[in-house]
């Protein structure tokens, strides 16, 4: 039975600095057409100019509710999971997740999750490492290496495709419901432990710790948080 008490996942589209008016106002003709209806933008072009407003056709409400921030720290600080996107793989991730199974990832958590973000880079050349290193997960689409990558607004068109189920996943009540605990309160305690025990942020251990959790399951998280209370009360 579900519990009453249980919000649906929410996906929130992130765009790291875009720069074309269009491929916003596309973007957000791709996120109300899969289902979504959250997007949030840093240090945008002008995404409610006649441009944006022309490629997004019907969408002219994802525009104009979109959230706006000034940097990657303010635009995350309320998700429990950051997805970024890259076309090629950087040294800052070990896991590199194909758009056709990142959703399963995110559905064996679904319990424990409530709001998650899929981060997208800049038109020119996507995004930065040090975002990458801060994400929870990387994700790349699969693409013929003959052909050149996709563009900013068909990556997102993609994504959203292959995340559209979860838009009708029946959600049943969890222990997430009843005390708040899941994947954020994990992520935040074993960031405390870790730093207490000398593997600080920025370290390449730390990062890789936390890159490997981000793959756990529902099934798995109240096992891990139980390890990490007894470790805090030591």
């Amino acid at each position: 039975m579900e519990s009453a008490d249980k919000e649906p996942l929410e996906i929130h589209f992130i765009l790291y600095k875009p720069a074309v008016p269009g491929n916003v106002g596309a973007a957000a003709r791709a996120i109300l057409t899969m289902g979504f209806r959250h997007l949030r933008l840093i240090d945008p072009c002008d995404h409610l100019g006649d441009e944006a407003r022309m490629l997004a056709h019907g969408s002219h409400d994802i525009l104009e509710s979109a959230l706006l921030f000034e940097n990657f720290e303010q635009a995350v600080a309320d998700l429990d999971l950051v997805v970024c996107t890259t076309a090629k793989r950087r040294t800052a991730k070990h896991d590199y997740h194909s758009s056709r199974t990142i959703r399963e990832q995110l559905k064996k958590k679904k319990e424990d999750l409530q709001n998650v973000g899929i981060l997208f880079g800049t038109e020119e050349s996507g995004l930065p490492n040090s975002l990458i290193l801060k994400s929870d997960m990387a994700m790349s689409i699969p693409m013929a290496g003959a052909y050149p990558s996709l563009n900013l607004a068909q990556s997102i068109m993609v994504t959203a495709y292959e995340l559209s189920p979860l838009n009708q996943l029946d959600l049943p009540g969890s222990s997430l419901s009843k005390s708040g605990e899941g994947w954020g309160t994990l992520k935040k305690q074993t960031a405390r432990v870790l730093n207490e025990a000398g593997i600080l942020v920025g370290t390449p251990l730390y990062h890789r710790i936390m890159e490997r959790m981000a793959t756990l399951s529902s099934q798995d998280i109240p096992l891990f948080l139980s390890v990490i209370s007894r470790i805090q009360k030591k």
